[in-house]
């Protein structure tokens, strides 16, 4: 699994603050200006976290802090 975290809000200089605040360096950061992300996949607010399958499709979607628990499950209910 493979987790990604997606900036698409205030400025990539602040996307940088918030990694190095909150220690989530070791995450792959992406960063996506237009929104086009956040529109492809309903995103709506934050934070919000969606399990896609390996062809880049939805599985299963949060709104709010979830726990790993959370994400285990749905992994093993596929």
């Amino acid at each position: 699994m493979r987790v990604v975290g997606l900036g698409t809000q205030d400025s990539l200089e602040d996307a940088a603050d918030f990694v190095d605040q909150t220690g989530t360096a070791s995450l792959l950061m992406t960063w996506d200006a237009s929104f086009e992300t956040w529109s492809y996949y309903g995103v709506s607010s934050q934070p919000q976290a969606i399990l896609l399958s390996a062809e880049g499709e939805p599985i299963a979607s949060w709104a709010g802090r979830l726990s790993i628990d959370e994400v285990l499950d749905a992994i093993e209910n596929l």
